[in-house]
């Protein structure tokens, strides 16, 4: 494990981490000193089925490296569950100091054929599973005043997808938990921040390879490893994040964002107030140019990842 130990003492449970991104965060943060509870279900992508060997398996590899710790298996989507998992790491570890919420599931749906239990699913998973952790940990962060969460949103949800009303709901909603509760928290040292993750996977896989250059695209996406997103995750624990708080922070590969947060760009007033033909014949017209093109992900991040 790494000589550095900027989270000695720290108590911190990682939600999805039998695999990608969590797994390599919960890692790197056993490496930087904390004691890790490593939950996960074991579930598909999908949410099916059931696993215990990825928690496990990852419990084994910290011991491995020198780092402490154990495997949960309990559900974030459950509110009884959520707060087990949280009363786990007091109880093997006396004590709690932070949360990465990173559980999470896909069904995906073009929206005119998307079923409810494929929206309830994700957000339950997701958004539910985000605020349960959160409120599990809450109390205890409240007592000891201090605290730290981090979640897991999405440029799905920030900026845009096909395909994907159920997963882009739930990461927007995290985004407004996170800030929710660095602003209710704020006064007991609590901290709460997003990351936008981007990481190679199954959604990269219709990418096309017909040519040498997609091949050579495809390459440098594919760099886009879980363990890219691990360092910022980590640092948002330590001391020099401190005063770090309510933020949208974005990964892709060695770049690290700053997201944008929705302010006023434009304004229009009148002083005989508006009626529904007074705002057709001059708001509309003045607002075109700032508005919005219907971007998604790929129309934002236009360029290959450095």
């Amino acid at each position: 494990m790494s000589a550095t130990k900027m989270l000695d003492g720290q108590v911190i449970v990682v939600t999805g981490a039998g695999r990608g991104i969590g797994r390599a965060i919960a890692i790197q943060l056993a490496a930087a000193g904390a004691k890790v509870v490593v939950n996960d279900l074991g579930v598909s992508a999908q949410g099916e089925g059931s696993d215990s060997s990825p928690a496990a398996e990852v419990v084994e590899e910290i011991a491995g490296l020198g780092g402490e710790a154990i495997a949960n298996h309990d559900s974030v989507a459950e509110w009884d569950s959520a707060h087990q998992i949280v009363q786990v790491a007091i109880d093997n570890f006396g004590r709690i100091d932070g949360l990465v919420n990173n559980a999470g599931i896909l069904r995906d749906s073009i929206f005119h054929k998307m079923q409810e239990d494929a929206f309830d699913i994700v957000l339950k998973v997701h958004l539910k599973g985000s605020f349960n952790m959160s409120r599990a940990c809450a109390s205890h962060f409240r007592e000891q005043a201090s605290g730290c969460m981090v979640h897991m949103t999405s440029t799905s949800g920030l900026i845009g997808n096909l395909g994907q009303a159920n997963y882009m709901a739930a990461k927007l909603g995290i985004v407004g938990l996170s800030k929710s509760i660095a602003l209710d928290m704020a006064r007991y040292n609590v901290r709460s921040n997003c990351i936008s993750p981007f990481a190679w996977g199954r959604l990269f896989g219709t990418v096309p390879t017909d040519t040498p250059e997609q091949q050579a695209r495809v390459e440098k996406i594919k760099q886009m490893t879980p363990e890219k997103i691990a360092p910022l995750a980590t640092a948002l624990f330590g001391d020099a994040a401190d005063d770090v708080t309510g933020q949208i922070f974005a990964v892709r590969n060695n770049e690290i964002f700053l997201m944008s947060q929705s302010r006023p760009i434009r304004a229009a007033h009148t002083a005989e107030g508006w009626t529904p033909e007074t705002v057709s014949e001059r708001v509309f017209s003045a607002f075109q140019p700032s508005m919005y093109a219907l971007d998604r992900t790929a129309d934002v991040f236009t360029w290959d990842p450095v």
